[in-house]
């Protein structure tokens, strides 16, 4: 275990490897599990005043569930998550050539949005927990990315230095140093 201020990171964080592989997975991420992506109180707020340049993204049922249950629901311990179609796609999942993506990030990709994406989707294979004194930064293992820790391991890339900017944008350049110094110890 790695503590870096108010986080306690997993070993696993910088000792397993990973790279996403989407011509495998296909984004099986947007559309497996048991709820929506999680979502942080701040964010609600920025997806709302994103939501009319995020709609043009988005697919046409996803565009009327929206107008019927919103973009956000909440998961089994009442946190907010992204609202699903059928109990299984985020409400924002776009399907290309057989590869679900994301209408909040090709809204920002356009410039029609200022929010990148949730930071669980940027973040993920990374969970993070909160407690009331700090954040537990664990690695989610799931079959689903098994193609993504095959690449990984091809690439010798630990999930730490792939998830890189995410990880910069959650906690600061600082904490991510401090966070490869430690590796560097391991």
């Amino acid at each position: 275990m790695i503590i870096i201020q108010e986080t306690l990171i997993s070993d696993a964080v910088v000792q397993e490897q990973f790279v996403c592989d989407l011509l495998r997975c296909k984004g099986a991420c947007c559309e497996e599990g048991d709820f929506g992506a999680p979502l942080e109180e701040v964010e609600l707020q920025q997806i709302q005043d994103n939501l009319e340049g995020i709609k043009p993204f988005m697919t046409d049922v996803g565009r009327r569930l929206l107008i019927t249950e919103g973009f956000v629901e909440p998961d089994d311990f009442n946190h907010p998550v992204t609202t699903t179609l059928n109990g299984r796609d985020c409400i924002f999942a776009t399907r290309e050539n057989g590869i679900l993506g994301c209408a909040i990030e090709k809204a920002w990709k356009a410039g029609k949005s200022d929010f990148q994406k949730p930071i669980s989707c940027h973040l993920y294979p990374i969970r993070i927990h909160h407690y009331p004194n700090y954040e537990a930064v664990n690695y989610h293992e799931w079959d689903i990315c098994s193609p993504a820790c095959e690449n990984g391991k091809a690439l010798k890339m630990p999930v730490y230095k792939f998830l890189k900017t995410p990880l910069i944008r959650k906690y600061g350049k600082e904490w991510y140093e401090q966070l490869e110094a430690a590796a560097q110890q391991l």
